[in-house]
């Protein structure tokens, strides 16, 4: 049987007041977040540390350029790094716990060992990513035109902190496409041949959670969200934990070139193609874990087994319009390298899919989601 482990220490707080007042971040702590949510957080709080805002070096996902030029602004040798963010500042501070981190190019090609010097304090601020559990860290890296996953033990967490307090200033399309992300990573996680039966514990919880949180809001309104804060926090973390030690796979692979060429963001990225991978795993073979999951959804959703993921579909509809690759600009003649990338460039999601997936079948499901 595969293993199974969650490294960081998980910690819940029902205000940030409690967090800081518990970790007392100091003068020889590097915080990096966002200008929002430090002034409707932080900024009271009198902090002494060392602070960045991520926007302050380019809107968007998180790049190589991007990590180049924050890590050149950090004073000193801070003691711990803290990230109270999205998936995008969780991400980048995994890569400033490392004893060396540029050129990041090298380092995401492999051509030097990731090696951790300090402590990592994660905070997430969206329900989505499931970032402050894993040990991954997803960026663009601009002079290769893709997107590209680098994990290494050294970059998991110290602690994962929990504050459903920080999702009320949630956008709504912010809270969809990022807690889409969560179900997707738990999707994936569950019919993962790497995953087990202690993972999908963890896989089938966040899916219950997150589908039966959208049908309530899809009985009461956007507003109704205020009230799952907590659970959708929780099934969040639960989804990182299953994904962390299961993978993900296609779903997240095929979505990487839209997200680099089209900055599409994350979530939302994986959305579009979600439907497309589904439908052909079930055209490749039907039984095993998808017929599995196929009866899960049908009960949470109250529907027959053949009619769960049509279901899921039309309710993912209600928190989150699905587009086409047309609508956000892509061509059809760039599918093909889109196919191309997806095999050359992400061995290491490819590797987690339910059943194989070459490049003419990577091709096929960009074709028939254009």
């Amino acid at each position: 049987m595969n293993g199974f482990m969650v490294r960081p220490s998980v910690y819940k707080f029902d205000t940030v007041r409690d967090f800081i007042n518990d970790f007392k971040p100091g003068k020889d702590d590097f915080i990096l977040t966002t200008k929002p949510v430090y002034d409707f957080n932080l900024k009271g709080l009198e902090l002494q540390s060392q602070i960045k805002f991520y926007e302050t070096y380019g809107q968007g996902e998180p790049s190589d350029e991007k990590v180049e030029r924050i890590y050149k602004d950090i004073i000193g040798t801070p003691k711990r790094i803290i990230a109270i963010g999205g998936g995008s500042v969780l991400d980048i501070a995994k890569l400033f716990c490392l004893r060396r981190v540029t050129p990041v190019v090298d380092l995401y090609e492999g051509k030097f060992e990731p090696i951790k010097d300090k402590e990592l304090i994660l905070v997430p601020t969206t329900c989505g990513t499931g970032s402050e559990i894993t040990n991954i860290a997803i960026l663009e890296l601009i002079g290769l035109g893709t997107k590209k996953g680098l994990s290494s033990k050294e970059m998991f967490a110290d602690s994962a902190v929990l504050i459903p307090e920080l999702l009320k200033g949630l956008p709504f399309k912010v809270f969809a496409s990022s807690s889409i992300d969560a179900l997707i990573h738990a999707i994936e996680s569950a019919i993962s041949p790497n995953g087990n039966e202690i993972t999908r514990i963890f896989s089938y919880k966040a899916i219950e959670m997150i589908l039966k949180g959208y049908t309530l809001i899809r009985e009461k309104g956007e507003d109704y969200v205020l009230e799952l804060l907590d659970d959708f926090s929780l099934a969040s973390l639960l989804a990182g934990i299953a994904f962390s030690n299961a993978g993900c796979a296609a779903v997240h692979a095929l979505s990487y070139p839209l997200g680099a060429k089209y900055h599409v963001p994350h979530g939302e990225a994986n959305y579009a193609v979600f439907s497309g991978v589904i439908s052909n795993y079930l055209e490749i073979k039907t039984d095993g874990e998808i017929e599995i999951l196929e009866s899960f959804i049908s009960d949470v959703l109250g529907c027959g087994k053949k009619e769960a993921f049509v279901k899921l579909e039309e309710l993912l509809g209600c928190i989150l319009i699905k587009k086409s690759l047309s609508e956000y600009g892509v061509k059809e003649a760039e599918l093909e390298t889109f196919a191309k990338s997806v095999i050359e460039n992400q061995g290491r999601l490819m590797k987690n899919n339910f059943v194989k997936l070459d490049e003419e079948r990577v091709l096929k499901i960009y074709k028939e989601l254009y």
